[in-house]
């Protein structure tokens, strides 16, 4: 994300110097301070001065202190803070990222409120599983971004394409149509596993699964198998490395260069395509990644942040009241018109009506879906084994042998071997 608040590598900025700037208010001294963290560039200047101004103002005796942390290095952080006796009072974390928190016993639980306080029944599952572990909810969905497909309203017209696909087959019809005289129908790198994960999820798989409480592997199986296929067909109609990810090269500077109809990206992907060529502002559209059926678009891995309460925070009643006032109707509405995320909740989708790109997210969003809930899931990132796995299916390998041999991989990785 852009840096809007600091010039410069900065770990953490205080709300009190910022207040002593006029950035925020809040500066005088109050009965109870209540310690925020929130990540760096999660929300705008304007943004925080309303919220912080409005929540001291209807909460006499209360300051907010809020701190912003840089991403790098966070979990370590977090963790610490958790263990510490002075740990902060709510904690903006990674919606993936709830897992490993909540292993070291160090999180307060938000089921009760989440519940009776914030309409639970209506949070984007993409969010809001993650946030529960177990049945208990620990994490708070806060805000989503997701993929959606970014498309050259130029070339569909020229195709003779008048409205974007809906499904699946209409997808890969469109694609190959648009694949021709020079043209790639999209690009999409090989090693694109987000994109897969959604695939594979539409087809009934998982990247691993949970079976009585040991987690394995899951590529080698039917859905998963079936997802790789799908994105076979629609990677071969374009020219995107089979060896390679979306940002090597960077897919947006080779959608820039004009002849590409499609990539598969957040809708902030616009703006860095009109940067590199401003010949394309105003002709870039988007649309929800079509599902196999017209009524319902296909399931996306949902990015985010949840917000987090330590057991061991000083303000427990005035940190949960911060919580359901971020996480409420009121400011759930502002962040979304503000930062163009998708609100938390599927019947706040009409608050970004008029803007395109997040509509179409907002839209997936309701199909969205988060990586395999295990404490343990980044030790798999590290060392990514869905990457050379999709580069050897597309290479000719047998997607389920592949698979197996994947598969191994993460159930090793989610053991903690």
């Amino acid at each position: 994300m852009m840096n809007r608040f600091l010039a410069g590598a900065v770990a953490a900025v205080s709300a009190t110097a910022l207040t002593g700037c006029g950035l925020l208010p809040g500066g005088g001294s109050g009965d109870r301070t209540v310690t925020v963290w929130l990540m760096k560039d999660s929300v705008s200047e304007d943004f925080l001065e309303r919220f912080v101004t409005e929540f001291e103002q209807t909460h006499p005796g209360v300051r907010l202190d809020v701190t912003f942390q840089e991403w790098t290095g966070i979990g370590k952080r977090v963790l610490t803070a958790l263990e510490s006796e002075d740990a902060p009072d709510v904690i903006e974390v990674g919606n993936t990222q709830v897992a490993q928190y909540a292993e070291s016993d160090g999180l307060l639980d938000l089921t009760l409120e989440s519940i009776r306080d914030l309409g639970s029944e209506d949070w984007l599952p993409g969010l809001a599983e993650p946030g529960s572990i177990h049945g208990t909810q620990y994490g708070i969905p806060w805000y989503a971004a997701n993929r959606v497909v970014v498309y050259n309203k130029d070339l569909f017209e020229e195709a003779g394409i008048r409205r974007p696909p809906r499904t699946r087959a209409e997808w890969l019809e469109d694609t190959e149509r648009l694949n021709t005289e020079g043209n790639q129908g999209i690009y999409l790198s090989g090693q694109d596993w987000y994109t897969l994960a959604g695939f594979v999820w539409d087809e009934g798989g998982d990247l691993a699964v949970d079976r009585g409480g040991v987690w394995q592997g899951a590529l080698h199986e039917p859905g998963a198998v079936r997802g790789m296929k799908f994105y076979k067909k629609l990677q071969a109609l374009g020219d995107g490395p089979e060896n390679a990810d979306e940002m090597t090269p960077p897919q947006t500077g080779v959608f820039a260069g004009g002849n590409v109809a499609q990539i598969i990206a957040t809708p902030s992907a616009a703006t860095l395509i009109v940067k590199e060529n401003p010949a394309l502002k105003g002709r870039l559209g988007f649309f929800p990644v079509p599902g196999k059926t017209a009524g319902k678009p296909g399931s996306v891995f949902t990015g985010g942040s949840d917000l987090i309460i330590p057991v061991k925070a000083g303000e427990r009643a005035a940190a949960i009241e911060v919580v359901k006032a971020l996480a409420g109707e009121r400011w759930q509405t502002d962040l979304a018109r503000t930062m163009s995320y998708v609100p938390n909740k599927t019947g706040l989708a009409s608050v970004i009506e008029g803007q395109e790109g997040t509509a179409a997210m907002a839209a997936g969003a309701a199909q969205g879906r988060a990586t395999p809930n295990s404490p343990q899931w980044a030790q798999v990132e590290a060392d990514n084994p869905i990457k050379p796995y999709m580069t050897a299916v597309l290479g000719g390998a047998d997607p389920a042998t592949a698979g197996r041999s994947a598969s191994e991989h993460i159930t090793a990785a989610l053991a903690g071997s």
